[in-house]
């Protein structure tokens, strides 16, 4: 900083036009900084100006002894002094610019609009294939282009099309039956047992004995094994849905997934599964609510050798019981259901054969569709960093058209996730925002079928447009925390590596806290869209609301289980409901600086030593 006239100028700021100045030297590179009320802008032209002073000749007036040789000395000194605040001015210059500028460009107004004509009766729910669909991912490619972001899908385009095979179940022809001696019980449809279309064959049957198999769950790490006392060969295995309580939440999540179960029952060489909805499944979604969910189509993709996934050829069909209806499977076994349910929360469950035989008879249509992600990239400004990869998913897709409930039948997902896929168009926006991009890339993704079972976002972990190698992280939004606003959040897979500590830093730099999982029993961590990436190795956050709402007596804990009750996967999820979209640019400004700081820092994230995600997965992704 050079004073003239008094007043202070960047050395590279001053105009050079103003009287009285004149033009020193010419700046050559890029400086943004600000002192008080100096603001300055611009590289190439701007210019370093100072006050005209009289020739070096005219100080140096003659005095009786070394008048001149003082007034040299002077000048001199005035001129080294002079080059040091302006070597001072310009390395404050050269700062490396940080995220303010990308943390003041998100707007909760923008991440509201976003919303509402994502949620609009006019996209139809947003079912994956439908027209809504099409229209969101359209909206999604359009933002990505306008904010000059990199196309990052095929063929240099903004898209990563997906082919599909959609199974319909044909409810008229499909069977549960019982056989036990005698007896022949035909279970009611809907009210008994719900059943998924087969996705290989339109007319699929199979009669088998019976065995239950607790959970269904083999996991070597925990020394727990429950075919170990069953033999499952040729049988339909009965499962408790869910996992063991004793394991921890993330693995108990892992095992509680549906593909988990879905591989190791084929590997034992079940041919068909009964899963039993238990009470503790029923307080969090009721029955209802799953068989409504349940009646629409099933999808699975196509990979490039045109197999489906998750498909095993052995199961020859699968259903849901309601507990009363399983109950009578256990008539004369070694333990009434009721007592299944006691010895699995003690910890105490054991397999064994089942009386009689069930049938079950498959009905079901086929069609070929396609959907695509959308996929862009703002790419990195470290030579080296920028070829590896920050990931930002959101589901753009929700249920579309569905069964009317007082009479509405359009599934507006306002809240899921809408309100996620506009997080993410508003943390695109705060990226290119930047003064200069972070070091690594950032892949912003909205994915297509995560309410079929995470199907996008897995396409694109087992299929990424980029190699999966070179993602680092990813950073899922999901049903954004904007039911209320809150003073924490819960940062689930904080725990498994060192993202842990990044989250930790960002939400203490806005000054917010970061809580434990307070409802692990909902395994939130497979059920969105970081868990095909975890699969494949790179280390996930996914931010729901933590315990503390920013106004006093209020409990976010009550209003996202009051949410998922009422709301979740029903046509009430709409904008009818009160969303707090100020909250909703909260959570947006924690993730955009989680993601900053991932894509700035030298090091990338590692999985925690003796994790269990990083010891399952890691070492055979990489």
């Amino acid at each position: 900083m050079v004073f003239v006239h008094g007043q202070p100028r960047c050395s590279f700021g001053c105009k050079p036009d103003r009287p009285g100045y004149r033009v020193l030297q010419t700046a050559g590179e890029n400086c943004r900084a600000s002192s008080g009320n100096l603001q300055v802008f611009h590289p190439a032209i701007d210019a370093v100006a100072v006050r005209d002073y009289p020739a070096a000749s005219s100080l140096a007036k003659p005095t009786r002894q070394g008048g001149s040789m003082c007034g040299r000395a002077l000048l001199r000194g005035f001129i080294f002094l002079f080059l040091l605040m302006v070597l001072a001015t310009v390395s404050g210059c050269q700062r490396q610019p940080g995220p303010q500028s990308g943390l003041r460009a998100i707007r909760a107004a923008a991440i509201a609009a976003h919303t509402r004509f994502l949620a609009d009766d006019a996209l139809e729910g947003r079912g994956t294939t439908t027209r809504g669909m099409l229209l969101a991912a359209n909206y999604a490619a359009a933002q990505f282009e306008a904010l000059g972001l990199e196309p990052g899908g095929e063929a240099g385009s903004y898209r990563q099309q997906v082919r599909f095979r959609r199974v319909w179940l044909e409810p008229e022809g499909s069977r549960l039956s019982w056989l036990n001696g005698g007896q022949h019980r035909n279970f009611r449809f809907g009210d008994e047992f719900v059943m998924r279309g087969h996705p290989l064959l339109e007319a699929s049957e199979v009669t088998a004995p019976l065995v239950f198999a607790g959970f269904g769950v083999t996991a070597p790490e925990r020394n727990y094994d429950d075919y170990a006392s069953v033999d499952a060969r040729g049988k339909v295995v009965v499962l408790l849905n869910g996992a063991p309580e004793s394991f921890p939440s993330a693995v108990r999540a892992h095992y509680s997934a549906s593909s988990t179960k879905l591989a190791n029952a084929a590997a034992h060489g079940a041919v068909g599964i009964l899963t039993i909805w238990t009470p503790s499944d029923e307080q969090r979604f009721p029955w209802a609510q799953l068989r409504r969910f349940s009646s629409r189509p099933s999808l699975h993709w196509h990979d490039r050798e045109d197999r489906l996934n998750d498909v095993y050829p052995s199961l020859r069909g699968l259903a849901v019981l309601h507990p009363e209806a399983a109950a009578q499977l256990f008539a004369g076994a070694p333990s009434s259901l009721e007592k299944v349910f006691a010895d699995a929360r003690a910890g105490t469950l054991r397999g064994f054969d089942l009386p009689g035989q069930v049938r079950m008879r498959v009905r079901s249509r086929h069609e070929s569709v396609e959907c695509a992600n959308v996929v862009a990239v703002l790419r990195g400004s470290d030579r080296r960093l920028r070829e590896e990869y920050v990931v930002f998913s959101a589901h753009l897709d929700h249920e579309g058209i569905g069964a009317p409930l007082d009479g509405d039948a359009i599934y507006n997902g306002a809240l899921d996730n809408a309100s996620g896929s506009a997080v993410l168009l508003e943390i695109a926006r705060a990226f290119a925002a930047l003064e200069q991009p972070p070091r690594r890339s950032v892949l912003f993704l909205a994915t297509t079928a995560e309410e079929e079972g995470l199907l996008g976002a897995d396409y694109f972990a087992q299929h990424p447009t980029v190699p999966i190698a070179q993602i680092v992280a990813n950073i899922n939004l999901d049903a954004v925390p904007a039911l209320v606003a809150t003073r924490d959040f819960v940062a689930l897979g904080a725990e498994h590596s060192t993202l842990g500590a990044v989250a930790e830093a960002a939400a203490r730099e806005l000054g917010l806290a970061l809580s434990p999982d307070w409802a692990p029993e909902q395994a939130f961590f497979v059920r969105s869209d970081q868990y095909p990436f975890v699969r494949q190795g790179v280390p996930a956050l996914f931010l729901i609301p933590g315990v503390q709402g920013a106004a006093d007596g209020v409990d976010p804990r009550e209003r996202l289980q009051h949410y998922l009750t009422t709301f979740y996967h029903t046509p009430k999820d709409d904008l009818q409901q009160p969303l707090d979209f100020e909250a909703a640019a909260t959570v947006a400004r924690l993730n955009f600086l989680i993601g900053y700081r991932i894509a700035q820092t030298e090091e990338r994230p590692r999985w925690n030593p003796g994790d269990f995600f990083g010891e399952k997965f890691a070492r055979t992704a990489r």
